[in-house]
């Protein structure tokens, strides 16, 4: 599907299962700061990370749509879960930009790392997806990701750590 060319002055949307989100819309405004966005925590059905993946995908386009009905010209999505097992539907079934958490975090972890070697603490959902495992790899080659399911992380949904 192609992507429509969106309003330049079109806000910016936001979504994540809950208020953890916001540390990203802090990076965004830091780095973007004249950009206009629009958030969403999904707060009613917090934590994602404990639900089934078609139950996540389904929370996810409900989250999507609602952000395409305010006009948004691109999608972040500040959820691990949702960035492990729906970024695909999302891209597929709307006709604008989708950008998930994962991949930046892989990589500053990768970046990060002295001894190649990267600690992912993740929501049992994150962790199932594999979507750490897939998203850490090295310049040289390989992937050397330790990825633990963590009660905590349903919490604070996900800490990816560059092990020294």
């Amino acid at each position: 599907m192609s992507k429509l060319r969106p309003d330049r002055n079109a806000p910016l949307g936001v979504f994540d299962s809950g208020l953890g989100g916001l540390t990203v819309v802090r990076a965004l405004r830091a780095l973007l700061p004249d950009e206009h966005i629009v958030y969403l925590g999904d707060t009613a059905r917090v934590p994602y990370g404990t639900r089934a993946p078609s139950t996540v995908v389904r929370y996810a386009m409900g989250c999507a749509n609602w952000l395409v009905s305010r006009e948004v010209k691109a999608i972040v999505i500040a959820c691990n879960t949702v960035s492990a097992v729906a970024p695909e539907r999302l891209r597929a079934d709307l006709d604008l930009p989708v950008l998930g958490v994962i991949e930046p975090g892989a990589h500053a972890a990768v970046a990060a790392t002295k001894s190649g070697r990267i600690g992912v603490l993740a929501t049992a959902g994150t962790t199932a997806s594999g979507a750490y495992a897939r998203a850490v790899v090295f310049p040289t080659g390989g992937n050397r990701s330790i990825n633990t399911p963590c009660s905590l992380a349903n919490s604070i949904n996900v800490v990816v750590i560059a092990l020294t």
